[in-house]
């Protein structure tokens, strides 16, 4: 079957994919029992073309949900609105790890401290100059050149994450090795990402890599280099 990628990704996206196993690609094409669909799995490869591509940020799986996961990691299309008149939108309060992403990135810029990350205080936020939906974020992303990859690119439950994350273990150790000299930096999210620092050793590799919490950890919304290094991306802000 055909991948969904842009044609600059298409050789090592095609190369990576075949490390798959057999049984695993087969699974994959059979386009059913997970999500996001075939068609979209890849998504990430279709909307950033490689030579705009400055980071790879990695997550860990697919969202658990099947109107949330949409071939990007971190961005939730359960989202719509970002904000609303009582803070953040009910959608992004349920969603832990962007919730606790944009308060990290609120408190960069000044507009919240560490003492109250409240929804009354974000309520009082002049939010003129913000963005307002998850596609504008993920626009956003792409402008600054990330690559939202998730080291599992589909879900089926969540007894299985570690079962995708080594199915896809191949897919990207093949994927990195064709990539070790675009210059692209890597932002580790998660203990299940930071895995790909043993591969990157292991097989000589050199990224230069930032390691982080979780964004689902408290700790994340807090972490001085985190803040550090999104700040100069602008994010929240139109572009």
């Amino acid at each position: 079957m055909t991948l969904h990628v842009e044609e600059s990704w298409k050789e090592i996206v095609d190369y990576a994919y075949a490390g798959l196993s057999s049984q695993y690609r087969e699974f994959l094409e059979k386009d059913e029992g997970y999500f996001p669909t075939f068609h979209n799995f890849l998504n990430v490869f279709h909307t950033l073309p490689l030579n705009k591509c400055k980071y790879i940020l990695f997550g860990q799986d697919p969202y658990p949900r099947r109107e949330s996961a949409n071939g990007y990691a971190f961005i939730d299309s359960k989202v719509e609105k970002i904000f609303s008149e009582k803070g953040f939108s009910k959608e992004v309060n349920r969603a832990t790890s962007l919730r606790n992403f944009l308060k990290m990135l609120l408190l960069s810029d000044g507009y919240l401290k560490e003492d109250n990350l409240s929804q009354e205080e974000i309520s009082l936020i002049d939010k003129s100059n913000f963005i307002d939906s998850i596609d504008e974020l993920r626009v956003n992303f792409e402008k600054n050149g990330v690559l939202l990859l998730n080291t599992a690119l589909v879900f089926t439950c969540k007894q299985e994450t570690l079962l995708h994350v080594k199915e896809f273990k191949n897919f990207m150790q093949r994927l990195l090795s064709k990539l070790a000299h675009h210059n692209i930096e890597l932002i580790l999210f998660g203990n299940i990402a930071k895995n790909i620092q043993k591969y990157l050793f292991s097989n000589g590799l050199e990224f230069k890599t930032i390691e982080t919490l979780h964004p689902y950890n408290l700790k994340f919304i807090v972490d001085k280099n985190v803040q550090k290094f999104f700040k100069d991306f602008y994010l929240l802000y139109r572009l």
